[in-house]
């Protein structure tokens, strides 16, 4: 994933943000002048591309980001089959989901490697297929042109207002020239260290998210960093009324934790300590090497353990930056636990694979659904969409089954207002 700039030398207050007006929350589209200007012909227009949305990337040059935006145009175009789309699955087939064939992507990035270029690099690496950055370079070529610059760059005197309304700016543009029905803003950037006490600034993540409730556009945060979870857009995202959902995407080591987890409280076997190790390159990995940076990364893994079991396991995850992985990782968890009679086992997982190819179909999913429920009139917090994250918040549970059902009861309310 893109890494943001340092943000070094900013000093103003992060107090609350203001809320939205009644025309920015209305949608990215939606302010009253164009509402006035179009009238009922404008109505019917808007009928007619009701499917087109919007997905707006923060770390859109990043490698989770591009190989969305390359799978799904492969996917459009019938050259691979939708593989780890849920949303492609049979319960969603009548829920009215936008069709990747309407996507349209854009989004923000403090690097300026061309996509096609960072698809190639992709490729080079085993992440895409060989040969498929040449066959969607049109589809990366137009999503490119949709890149704006992100930030706050070394140097950048702009209060946390000014760059809210600069990053809502960009969005509305985007909207607005492409006659977008909605659009959904999702952070796939790299790991930024947990706010502290002593910060005197929002961090990039929530300037960014708070952006995106000013356009009026819905928002998911795949990622540990702060987004909305702060007190000063408390207020805002009350005020907005859109869908957004949770924190932190679940597609590996962690997602084994779901499911392992319920087994060992549902079978009455007692977990002694659950301890697990990550190696990783790329982006991610060096992100992920700063200390702060990985302590958010792994509060989520670990709240999985402690939502089940009711406190954490003793143990700890350790997470490795490995250049020369690349884009690969490989996840171990040790799990030591007790049998009938106080009989001592042991249970030790390996995972490898690709994160960006694993997190690619659930963005491309997480931005259908949350299209869909703005579209339906659904606001708020999202606890269905739980099954996509490590942190989904609103206390639901953490098992990955239990999860499931209630993203097929999601499906079955969105079929129900199609």
């Amino acid at each position: 994933m893109t890494a943001h700039a340092d943000r070094e030398g900013r000093t103003d207050a992060p107090g609350r943000i203001d809320a939205p007006s009644p025309s920015e929350a209305s949608g990215p589209a939606g302010s009253a002048d164009r509402a006035e200007v179009m009238g009922l012909a404008g109505a019917a227009h808007r009928a007619e591309s009701a499917g087109r949305t919007g997905v707006w990337f923060i770390g859109a040059r990043g490698s989770v980001a591009t190989t969305a935006t390359a799978g799904c145009a492969a996917i459009a175009a019938g050259l691979h089959p939708p593989t780890g789309m849920v949303t492609e699955t049979h319960p969603f087939a009548d829920s009215g989901l936008p069709a990747l064939t309407d996507l349209v992507f854009g989004g923000h990035d403090t690097l300026d490697c061309p996509l096609s270029k960072r698809a190639e690099a992709l490729a080079d690496g085993g992440v895409l297929p060989h040969g498929l950055p040449s066959a969607v370079r049109a589809e990366l070529d137009a999503a490119d042109t949709e890149i704006r610059p992100g930030g706050p760059l070394p140097g950048d005197t702009r209060t946390d207002q000014e760059l809210i309304a600069a990053f809502a700016a960009d969005l509305t543009d985007f909207a607005h020239r492409h006659d977008l029905a909605r659009t959904v803003v999702i952070n796939v950037a790299s790991t930024e260290p947990a706010q502290g006490p002593g910060d005197t600034r929002l961090p990039a993540s929530s300037l960014y998210a708070a952006a995106a409730l000013r356009a009026g556009c819905s928002y998911a945060n795949f990622t540990p960093s702060t987004g909305l979870r702060t007190p000063a857009l408390t207020d805002t995202v009350a005020a907005a009324g859109l869908p957004h959902a949770g924190r932190d995407g679940k597609t590996g080591q962690t997602l084994l934790r779901s499911v392992l987890a319920p087994m060992f409280l549902q079978r009455a076997l007692a977990v002694r300590a659950w301890s697990g190790s990550n190696l990783l390159g790329g982006g991610d990995g060096a992100a992920l090497a700063d200390p702060a940076a990985a302590a958010a990364k792994n509060a989520g893994k670990e709240r999985v353990l402690a939502d089940t079991f009711g406190t954490a396991p003793e143990g700890e995850v350790h997470i490795d930056d490995v250049p020369a992985m690349g884009d690969w990782k490989t996840a171990w968890d040790h799990i030591a636990f007790d049998g009938f009679l106080g009989s001592r086992m042991i249970l030790q997982t390996i995972w490898q694979g690709c994160d960006s190819a694993l997190a690619a179909p659930l963005v491309l999913d997480l931005a259908r659904l949350l299209a869909r429920a703005h579209e339906a009139g659904i606001s708020g917090p999202l606890p269905e969409l739980g099954f996509y994250f490590k942190d989904p918040g609103g206390g639901t549970s953490a098992a990955l089954a239990e999860q499931y059902a209630a993203l097929l009861t999601l499906a079955e309310r969105l079929r129900d207002q199609a």
